[in-house]
């Protein structure tokens, strides 16, 4: 009987896997580049990108329920680079003042690093070019 119960534990969230396959060295060069972590000495940039993944996977629909899950899943947290949740002041303040620049420009740069991996229709579909910023 345990041996199921352990094959049943076997794998890792989906989350998990999502957080693994992102290229983390690509991201930190487009913070440094845009300045985002500066004005921050807690919340950094790729703490914020977690946040937002992980309400957009929860289908969260309020910092609180953001953050309520997190505090949930304390401890649990260090994969994706994260000691413990954030505060929910701390991650406001960082929503509401930190440019969104970084992002996007991280957002552009997934699509040219999994370009390998899309379908040839989403390739010759869509023209990303007019949407690149000019750096």
């Amino acid at each position: 009987m345990s041996k199921d119960i352990i094959k049943n534990l076997v794998g890792q969230p989906i989350f998990k896997q999502v957080m693994k396959i992102l290229p983390r060295e690509q991201f930190d060069l487009i913070v440094r580049r845009c300045g985002s972590d500066r004005d921050y000495k807690s919340f950094f940039s790729w703490q914020q990108l977690v946040v937002m993944l992980f309400a957009i996977f929860l289908h969260c629909d309020s910092m609180g329920a953001v953050f309520d899950r997190m505090r949930a899943l304390a401890g649990k947290l260090n994969y994706p680079g994260m000691d413990s949740a954030p505060s929910k002041s701390t991650a406001g303040d960082a929503l509401r003042n930190r440019d969104n620049e970084v992002f996007k420009l991280y957002y552009f740069a997934l699509i040219k690093y999994f370009e390998p991996l899309l379908s040839v229709s989403r390739k010759e579909k869509i023209s990303f070019e007019k949407f690149l910023p000019s750096i």
